[in-house]
């Protein structure tokens, strides 16, 4: 991201902040709207964060008296929004309200050198109209509070391909925010921000696992729920899976819908899936896993004592892509792939 340009950060905690603060020019966002009092102060002065999110009176009193009231401070504030076009609602948690979020913006423009309005429309955000309409409610609110933003950060929710998930391309979404943000009565005063995640990096990894036993319909496999496939535990996503042992790539076209178990020991390491393979598949094979870039890695544990793995950096093509013919440079299309 460095090398392509990328400058602006959002971070959530100080192993985050680690990873980018000797990136020249790096610009820090502390978007966690709830954060400790010490992690605010050690934020701004051992990490240079100046940019904070908040969504109530306690959050932005909290931040200012830990600046001590910093003249350099860009002010975000988190608005509630429907999740409801999101295979992951993420609602709930944080966000001001309708009826509070004018009078917060207004104190919050007296102490901010810059001020931002903020939000996140939920993760795998399948329809592009997500955007527009909370782009809709912070336009409603800049005129209702009479208050000068300075930048909007439409969050993040940019989805990817999956089996069971064909969202649109990203143009529509693009298209639709662009729309939407030239209705803003500040559209040209105001700096527009997003937070592109799971569409940037689901396609760039996969993973490889062994079938330890068959039974009926369900493969057991040396990765799972506590491992990269967390996703198609907990949140019902199914990913793209094919054999790849060499030498049995065709394997015919009678096909079955498999699931999946885990190498743990317990019964909720389970992948209901359905995962479509060839019906010969069996103990013994190896099964490519794709789209797992998106959180595979960092929600993995090692659980049980499982989670070791050998990483290759190849030059491939993602099982499924939302972003069409790629160019043929060599960091173009490079996957890790877990073993």
């Amino acid at each position: 991201l460095a090398e392509a340009g990328i400058r602006a950060f959002d971070v959530a905690s100080f192993s985050e902040m680690e990873r980018v603060r000797y990136i020249a020019g790096a610009e820090l966002y502390y978007m966690n709207p709830i954060k400790s009092r010490s992690a605010i102060a050690r934020a701004y002065r051992e990490f240079g964060v100046r940019c904070f999110a908040f969504d109530s009176h306690d959050e932005l009193d909290k931040v200012l008296a830990e600046t001590d009231g910093a003249d350099d401070l860009t002010l975000f504030l988190r608005i509630a929004c429907p999740n409801n076009h999101s295979l992951i609602p993420l609602e709930g948690k944080y966000g001001t309200s309708a009826e509070e979020a004018p009078a917060l913006l207004l104190r919050a423009r007296q102490r901010a050198a810059r001020l931002g309005i903020t939000f996140h429309v939920g993760s795998q955000a399948v329809v592009p109209a997500a955007f527009g309409k909370v782009l809709t409610q912070v336009a409603q609110l800049i005129v209702s509070s009479g208050a000068l933003v300075d930048a909007i950060d439409i969050g993040g929710g940019f989805p990817a391909r999956y089996p069971h998930s064909d969202p649109p391309s990203l143009d529509c979404y693009m298209e639709e925010i662009v729309r939407a943000a030239n209705a803003l009565a500040v559209k040209h005063s105001c700096e527009l921000l997003c937070e592109p995640g799971r569409a940037l990096v689901a396609e760039a990894e996969a993973v490889i696992v062994h079938v330890d036993a068959r039974r009926g319909d369900t493969l057991y496999i040396n990765d799972g729920a506590f491992g990269t496939l967390f996703d198609a535990a907990f949140s019902g996503f199914r990913y793209p899976v094919r054999c790849v042992t060499p030498g049995r790539e065709d394997l015919g076209p009678t096909q079955t819908a498999f699931a999946l178990f885990g190498p743990t020991c317990d019964s909720a390491d389970y992948l209901p899936g359905p995962f479509v393979l060839p019906d010969a598949v069996g103990e013994g094979d190896y099964l490519e896993i794709g789209q797992v870039g998106a959180y595979g890695r960092v929600l993995a544990n090692r659980f049980n004592g499982f989670g070791e793995f050998d990483e290759v950096v190849l030059t491939d093509e993602p099982m499924l892509s939302m972003f069409g013919e790629r160019q043929s440079d060599d960091r173009e299309g490079a996957s890790s792939v877990r073993f």
